[in-house]
């Protein structure tokens, strides 16, 4: 087998391996749209993460709050050796 005939054989070998992996990978994004679609339809509407969490101005910040996270912190330093 010559050199030539081998090199067209493994670029052969290659664009059918690449073109293996692209049609995969289209198949795979064409499925992942169509869960995503479904899911979308089935689960109904959810509201936004953005809305759930509580709006926190300067000078706003609940005592009780940061006292807990303060707790919270200090005992976790000192369980840790911190």
């Amino acid at each position: 087998m010559a050199l030539s005939e081998m090199l067209m054989s493994g670029l052969e070998l290659m664009v059918l391996g690449m073109g293996m992996v692209f049609v995969f990978l289209t198949l795979l994004i064409m499925v992942m749209r169509g869960m995503s679609a479904l899911a979308a339809r089935l689960g109904g509407e959810t509201d936004s993460p953005e809305a759930a969490l509580p709006v926190v101005t300067a000078g706003g910040a609940d005592p009780r709050l940061i006292a807990a996270i303060s707790a919270a912190v200090t005992r976790y330093r000192s369980t840790r050796g911190a």
